[in-house]
């Protein structure tokens, strides 16, 4: 039964991102950026739904921005999941920007592209990023740099904390866990970590039969004269205090 309920499921996600590549071609190019975002933000949590992915938020994402949030990452599902609670602009590797479909719909969603390789296109996104919360925007980032499994926390990169204080624009932390069920208990369906494939984590995902992704939101923090490696370490603290919630 959970082959058949995930072949379904995989056939609803195919449908559910050609409709996707449809708007972005048809619909984009005439809407206003605040519908973009609210279409992005609703095709997410459509996309959870068509996984059989229940949605958990405690605390309050930011109303509005500048804001930048910092998450722990565990999955390629961590992106969709804090699209569907709050529309943020993420900060991601390049090589996403050239995926088939995809890339497309990753633009689409605003992400900014950072060649990790080059520290010189490390302060070029950086100071993208204090020019778009300067804007306003509410930016999202995994300082960790990769995903982890969920039961410890990486070491926080702090480099593109920086663009906050540039900005001088608040941090709120985000602590992200994929549980099974009503149990309260970690589940590993949807992690996506060191050997483990893309399509070994989809599947793991659609073959699941009651995963939830809980989202808890912190309070707001502000530099308070702190550089950008002792805020992330304080924010790698705060983060840790709200898995344990």
């Amino acid at each position: 039964m959970n082959r058949v309920r995930a072949v379904w499921r995989l056939w609803r996600v195919a449908l559910h991102l050609v409709r996707g590549m449809l708007q972005i071609l048809l619909q984009f190019p005439r809407l206003s950026q605040d519908r973009r975002d609210q279409r992005v933000q609703a095709w997410a949590s459509a996309l959870l739904r068509t996984i059989g992915v229940r949605l958990d938020v405690t605390g309050t994402p930011a109303p509005c921005g500048p804001m930048l949030m910092v998450a722990n990452h565990i999955s390629w599902l961590d992106i969709v999941a804090l699209h569907a609670a709050r529309h943020c602009r993420f900060v991601s590797k390049s090589d996403i920007q050239r995926w088939p479909l995809l890339g497309t719909l990753a633009t689409a969603g605003g992400t900014l592209y950072v060649e990790r390789a080059s520290r010189r296109d490390a302060m070029r996104v950086v100071h993208s990023m204090a020019r778009a919360l300067k804007d306003g925007d509410v930016l999202a980032i995994f300082p960790e740099g990769t995903t982890g499994d969920g039961a410890a926390l990486l070491p926080f990169h702090a480099n593109l904390v920086q663009a906050a204080i540039a900005a001088s624009a608040p941090v709120q932390p985000v602590a992200l866990r994929f549980l099974a069920g009503n149990s309260g208990r970690r589940s590993h369906a949807a992690s996506y970590v060191g050997d483990e494939t893309l399509v070994g984590s989809l599947w793991r995902t659609l073959c699941a039969s009651d995963l939830r992704v809980s989202l808890v939101y912190g309070e707001p923090q502000h530099a308070l004269g702190r550089d950008r490696r002792a805020w992330a370490q304080d924010l790698q603290a705060a983060i840790e205090g709200l898995l344990r919630r």
